[in-house]
């Protein structure tokens, strides 16, 4: 299992709650969570990775379980893991999903790959 299917149910649980409509993709070896076709979180093993504005990343830094996102050997500004210290309770989970949340109206959506169909 490449994503904690718990943590997976939690965000459902978060956005269901706040009527938001999402859907999910397989990708990046977990499962993503797409809110106004962009990404808003994903869940991938135990960790969550989040989108939250780049103007807060810095401090969100500083916050117990909130690490730099780093796939590709350079940090993404305005992508964090957060590892089980900093979600295992409802209401922190909830604050880094808020967060996220607060941030999807104002990020750009990916481009759309174009199809290589003949």
């Amino acid at each position: 299992m490449a994503f904690n299917e718990y943590l997976v149910d939690r965000v459902s649980q978060f956005l269901n709650g706040k009527s938001v409509p999402f859907i999910t993709k397989k990708m990046m070896g977990g499962l993503l969570f797409m809110v106004d076709d962009k990404m808003f979180v994903g869940v991938n093993k135990d960790e969550i990775m989040a989108r939250i504005n780049p103007n807060i990343y810095e401090d969100a830094l500083k916050k117990d379980g909130c690490k730099k996102m780093n796939f590709t050997g350079s940090p993404m500004k305005g992508f964090v893991f957060l590892t089980e210290e900093a979600i295992d309770l409802d209401e922190n989970l909830q604050y880094w999903l808020q967060l996220a949340l607060d941030y999807n109206p104002l990020a750009k959506a990916s481009k759309k790959r174009k199809s290589s169909k003949n």
